[in-house]
């Protein structure tokens, strides 16, 4: 028996799964960490993470511990989106956000194709901004949501593209998050 194998457990792969990403039902390791929850947890622990099991959504990840400054061991790197693609961000959070207050929906996923989102961002940037600019710009900006796993490319027919929500994008933009920055770019308009 070799070194990897005495130290293999049983829930090994789904660690590294998660350390690399969301998890999602589909996947091969979703069992294992649903199975092995407490172990994990028990594990990841000890290098400052979190684990985070959304079983009705169907996902799962990890999250840094913070100290009261909120720092972090730094194990999970953050990036820098840009104000844009985080303009973006807070169309599509807060599209799904009025999609669950909605009693009426039977769906539990919500789509939106690109054409929606342009004109969700036509009533969330008020006059004043570099609307010109940001439209050239924004299939740019829903790659990029692409790329940070928030959109899913669902299906593409002409020259538009249909995408499902992610739910993690509650988990990352908080209604806190969502209000401050909605404040924030009222103030920036302000300014210009």
């Amino acid at each position: 028996m070799n070194h990897l194998e005495q130290n293999i457990k049983p829930y090994s792969k789904a660690i590294v799964k998660l350390i690399k990403g969301v998890v999602e039902r589909k996947s091969n390791v979703w069992e294992d960490i649903i199975l092995y929850q407490n172990e994990i947890q028990e594990y990841i622990s000890q290098i400052g993470l979190e684990l985070i099991v959304k079983k009705d959504d169907g996902f799962a990840f990890l999250k840094q511990f913070e100290d009261s400054e909120g720092k972090t061991l730094g194990l999970i790197t953050r990036r820098q989106i840009g104000f844009e693609t985080s303009i973006v961000l807070m169309v599509l959070r807060q599209s799904l956000e009025e999609f669950d207050s909605n009693p009426t929906q039977l769906a539990s996923d919500k789509f939106i194709t690109d054409s929606e989102i342009k004109d969700e961002l036509e009533l969330f940037l008020q006059e004043g901004y570099n609307n010109l600019k940001f439209q050239k710009d924004l299939d740019s900006y829903i790659r990029k949501a692409v790329e940070l796993g928030y959109l899913k490319e669902v299906s593409k027919k002409d020259k538009e593209t249909k995408y499902k929500i992610h739910r993690i994008i509650k988990e990352k933009i908080t209604l806190d998050i969502l209000q401050d920055f909605k404040t924030k770019l009222q103030k920036h308009v302000e300014s210009v």
